[in-house]
């Protein structure tokens, strides 16, 4: 039996950051046809949030460590004011979406990251996504806006990566769909110049990933979003794509595709 396409698109960056930038992109989402998901993060938004209450958040290697403090504003901001503001805009484009962390409905369960070197205070790891609930939605026309929150079961909520939340997710619903996995920031792709910004790198396997990698033009942040995409194509996620805002419109023809 042929499986169904999924769209799954991941947004961050300047995208949710710039109102008029998410507006087009929330539109153009909502005309995609078929079943899809939206994660989304949002640091900026909660960094902003945090200054304005007089907290300081604080970073290591350019992730954030999530103390008591900053974990409640990261909730109020993520499950709370960008996912229904983007569930709100939905809705008015006609696609009847429903804002979720991963502790509604049990969609995602994780644990608190094992501290190794760095303790990164209350940071959440994937340890399961339920497909089963997440496919009851889509078959009832529902289309899920996840932000960037698990739980462990116990009672806690965790922020966790919300690239790793979209690849895992992706991973996950993989075995009932045929899954298109995106990742949409303010790049029009992986660049091989960073000055450049239409020198995008149309096509990156494994190999070429790793030579990229030793040659410093992939660096930083990509890093860590480019193992997600190849740990989802592992693992049975069919495409994935990077690029700008404008990547899930038929008409845009560039942005780098992953392969394996």
């Amino acid at each position: 039996m042929k499986k169904e396409t999924l769209h799954i698109v991941k947004i961050g960056g300047n995208v949710i950051n710039n109102e008029e930038a998410l507006t087009s992109f929330l539109k153009d989402f909502s005309e995609l046809e078929g079943f899809k998901i939206l994660v989304h993060g949002g640091g900026n938004r909660a960094t902003e949030i945090a200054s304005e209450m007089g907290l300081k958040p604080k970073m290591i290697q350019g992730r954030r460590v999530t103390d008591e403090t900053n974990l409640e504003v990261v909730t109020m901001v993520y499950a709370g004011l960008l996912n229904k503001n983007i569930t709100a805009q939905l809705q008015q484009n006609n696609c009847n979406a429903l804002g979720l962390s991963g502790a509604d409905a049990n969609c995602m369960l994780a644990h608190k990251r094992i501290v190794k070197d760095i303790d990164y205070g209350f940071a959440g790891d994937i340890d399961a996504v339920n497909s089963e609930i997440i496919n009851v939605f889509l078959q009832n026309n529902i289309t899920p806006v996840f932000c960037a929150i698990t739980h462990d079961k116990k009672g806690q909520l965790l922020n966790t990566n919300a690239d790793t939340i979209a690849s895992e997710i992706a991973i996950a619903m993989s075995e009932l769909f045929h899954v298109q996995l995106n990742y949409v920031f303010e790049l029009k792709g992986v660049l091989e110049t960073i000055e450049d910004e239409n020198s995008v790198i149309k096509d990156i396997n494994l190999d070429k990933y790793e030579q990229l990698i030793e040659q410093r033009i992939i660096s930083n942040g990509m890093i860590p979003k480019l193992h997600n995409c190849f740990n989802a194509l592992k693992k049975g996620v069919q495409k994935v794509k990077i690029g700008d805002a404008s990547l899930i419109k038929s008409t845009n023809k560039l942005y780098t595709t992953l392969t394996i």
